[in-house]
């Protein structure tokens, strides 16, 4: 029995739900589908989700979104017509406008998008529909209950044998309003089925092939992962890349259930696959490299820093006052970094937050460098061979790159390199060079 969940680009066009409805009626066993909001058809297009987002913030302005949702219907109704699916999209757009009207939070209007991609996928493929709102659901103060919602998809998922189409990224609270998860949430969803079904594996259908070693943006046609760990997955996902949910590994790691990234549009390839365990395959050193721009880092010098107690607590109780995202926290005898990576998206004033660590703890020196990138090279292989790092940074080396910080995780699964965003591009590259060139 397969959960498959399909992201946006696989609910875009008709031409990708037609190839949707073939990868699912190829294998009998694929009986729970899960669809992400249509995403872009062409490069400069806007995601569906994008577009109701919008018009919540058009309802809020100016009393009124009519014209934002004119134009997601259109895009809906154009689908049916190139499908052959008849559904009254009149009726649901007028509910969606007074849902919206109503709503003071922004996560019923974002849900819609899923909500429709699911009628219009169930009908499409002759499957049952089944609104995420039933058995997805969240506690009274916004967390996800995942024993109710366990209970609510066996019981309600048990009966569906033909085959049933669910809308990933949202449920609802005990209020019955509709929560939201992430973005990218609908991968979470599908785990959460995948896990509550009893499923041997998740398939998450998207447009790669699975996970690069690298960004290709960056390195020319980097080689497929064709296997990672849960743990790798979480590493190289927190660390930029994108292509699944990293918190979308926690509802199956329990039951061991596998995840397989392939590609909608290549269903032919075999993918990506994540499991529990991957001591039994052949695998390289290191499995990915990832990373990402635009970190800052706040050094803090004071001597006989070691013997204050409490002294790291006080500087990290000051970062935690402004709701900012700790990243790493190397530290010396008399010296402490800290790599934020949030600063910036969430306005905190740089000098406000250096001022009241100087209140704080009275350092001797302190300052902050923005425009640091923070590059990952994960795997589970480095933690008993000999030379990994000197690899690492010789490559960097040649290449001209300075290394401005380096840290080691505790269980040996990655090591982070810190470098200057300029450097980026051409770091990634001596990296991926040294261990796949």
């Amino acid at each position: 029995m397969k959960v498959c969940k399909f992201g946006g680009t696989s609910m875009a066009t008709a031409r990708s739900v037609t190839n949707v409805k073939n990868i699912v009626g190829s294998d009998p066993e694929r009986k729970y589908i899960i669809v992400s909001a249509p995403g872009k058809r062409f490069s400069g297009d806007t995601k569906v989700t994008d577009l109701l987002y919008a018009a919540y913030a058009e309802q809020k302005e100016r009393g009124s979104c009519a014209e934002t949702l004119a134009e997601i219907r259109q895009r809906f109704e154009s689908l049916s017509e190139e499908l052959g699916v008849e559904h009254d999209w009149k009726r649901e757009f007028d509910e969606i406008a007074s849902g919206i009207a109503a709503s003071t939070t922004s996560d019923y209007a974002a849900s819609r998008g899923e909500y429709l991609s699911g009628i219009l996928t169930a009908k499409a493929l002759g499957l049952e529909f089944i609104d995420a709102a039933e058995i997805i659901k969240f506690r009274a103060d916004g967390s996800f209950d995942a024993h109710l919602t366990d209970d609510l998809v066996r019981k309600r998922c048990s009966h569906c044998a033909s085959g049933v189409v669910i809308p990933g990224f949202y449920g609802r609270m005990p209020d019955r309003t509709i929560k939201t998860f992430t973005r990218g949430g609908s991968d979470f969803t599908g785990a959460i089925i995948a896990r509550g079904v009893g499923a041997e594996i998740y398939e998450n259908w998207t447009d790669v092939d699975g996970f690069m070693v690298t960004d290709p943006r960056i390195v020319s046609d980097p080689k497929l992962i064709e296997v990672l760990s849960y743990e790798e997955l979480r590493e190289l996902s927190y660390m930029g890349a994108s292509v699944l949910h990293p918190d979308s590994v926690f509802p199956v790691q329990t039951d061991g259930i596998p995840i397989n990234i392939r590609n909608t549009f290549a269903p032919e390839k075999n993918g990506t696959l994540i499991l529990k365990d991957v001591s039994g395959y052949e695998r390289p050193l290191v499995t990915g490299i990832a990373g990402r721009k635009g970190n800052v880092n706040i050094t803090i010098k004071k001597a006989m820093m070691n013997s204050e107690v409490g002294f790291c607590r006080k500087v990290l109780s000051v970062i935690e006052r402004y709701g900012l995202n700790v990243e790493h926290v190397p530290t010396g005898i008399d010296t402490m970094s800290v790599v934020i990576s949030d600063l910036k998206t969430k306005g905190v004033p740089a000098e406000k937050l250096l001022d009241d660590i100087r209140l704080m703890v009275d350092p001797d020196h302190i300052e902050m460098t923005a425009s640091m990138a923070l590059i990952a090279v994960v795997g589970h292989g480095m933690a008993n061979t000999k030379g990994t790092a000197a690899k690492i940074f010789n490559a960097l080396y040649a290449a001209g790159v300075n290394v401005r910080m380096i840290d080691q995780g505790s269980s040996e699964l990655n090591i982070i390199i810190g470098v200057e965003d300029d450097d980026y591009d051409r770091a990634l590259k001596a990296i991926y060079g040294a261990f796949f060139g």
